[in-house]
């Protein structure tokens, strides 16, 4: 097997629909695109590009639309699910690629789950991690969330009012992130859930403080806080404020089942796989390809990133298992 290094990376700025998409990729082979959630960036696969490469895979990291170095439209309708979808489209195309697989997490999972299901003929293939596949349809989300938070408000809630997650993240974002990344991760855990926010309250209020979780090296969690203190936060959040305009654009595949080949890889300890345990469930109808659904023991939120080794592993089994 080939031996990587950083030193092997290449980073590019390629022609989307968002003005420009910029990647990081990784070896040579069939191609593999990784896109990664909400508050991260391509940075959030570092463990991942150098193991696929050495495992025969193109692998290309992006910076999703409103992250990082990637372009940020200002209009907030431009961050809906349809338009991410083209961005990655054109990705693929600007590789000279007819076809790739997917991998996403978080927010980048359900991203990955959506394309798979709008452009089949693209997405040969998707991997998701964290959060489950749910098919489009239900209920209008903002109207789901408000009834989630009971005498409190639901994070998604509070990330939907335009200016409000700003207020709070952007005067210390390198505290807020640190906050934010140690109270999904498996060590680190506060005892309070920090998906909930009291009135008239902040978010950060129940993140736990002084300690960073094992995953995450300062040098790791400057390199985040630097890309969103250039940034701002704006461009992520407006994933958010897109929900209910998805429920409208994606009607029409309501109920639709993912059926290329798929995995599941989340931790035991996540929120997601705890409160969508119906949906992990569901997935021999909802994905009638799925190859494997695995939960870390033991791991939280960042699966990637606190359990490398064994994602690498996951990933690349299933991969190799791929038609060619």
């Amino acid at each position: 097997m080939p031996q990587t290094s950083v030193a092997d990376r290449t980073h590019r700025l390629v022609p989307t629909p968002a003005g420009r998409t910029h990647l990081v990729e990784q070896g040579a082979g069939p191609l593999v695109l990784l896109l990664h959630g909400f508050p991260e960036s391509w940075y959030s696969w570092r463990h991942q590009l150098p193991a696929l490469a050495a495992a025969g895979y193109h692998a290309v990291a992006v910076d999703v639309r409103g992250y990082g170095r990637s372009s940020r439209p200002p209009e907030g309708d431009a961050y809906r699910m349809l338009e991410l979808v083209e961005d990655n489209v054109a990705v693929v195309e600007a590789l000279g690629e007819p076809s790739a697989v997917l991998v996403g997490h978080d927010w980048g999972a359900t991203i990955a789950a959506t394309s798979a299901l709008v452009r089949p003929e693209i997405f040969r293939a998707v991997g998701l991690l964290s959060v489950p596949y749910t098919p489009p349809g239900g209920p209008r989300p903002s109207e789901v969330f408000a009834r989630m938070g009971g005498d409190e408000e639901f994070y998604v809630s509070y990330f939907q009012e335009p200016g409000r997650a700003e207020a709070e993240i952007e005067p210390d974002v390198r505290g807020w992130l640190a906050g934010f990344y140690a109270a999904l991760s498996a060590d680190t855990l506060p005892e309070d859930d920090p998906h909930f926010v009291a009135r008239g309250g902040r978010l950060r209020d129940r993140f736990p403080a002084g300690r960073l979780p094992e995953w995450l090296s300062e040098a790791d969690l400057d390199v985040y806080a630097a890309e969103f203190e250039r940034t701002g936060l704006t461009g992520a959040l407006n994933r958010y404020r897109n929900m209910d305009r998805d429920w409208r654009d994606l009607a029409d595949f309501a109920g639709a089942p993912v059926t290329q080949p798929s995995l599941f890889i989340g931790g035991t300890l996540d929120a997601s796989t705890t409160w969508l345990a119906d949906a992990i469930e569901a997935y021999p109808t909802t994905l009638p390809g799925l190859r494997g659904s695995h939960l870390l023991d033991g791991c939280g939120h960042f699966v990637q990133q606190e359990r490398p080794a064994d994602t690498n592993r996951l990933l690349v089994e299933w991969l190799a298992g791929l038609p060619a």
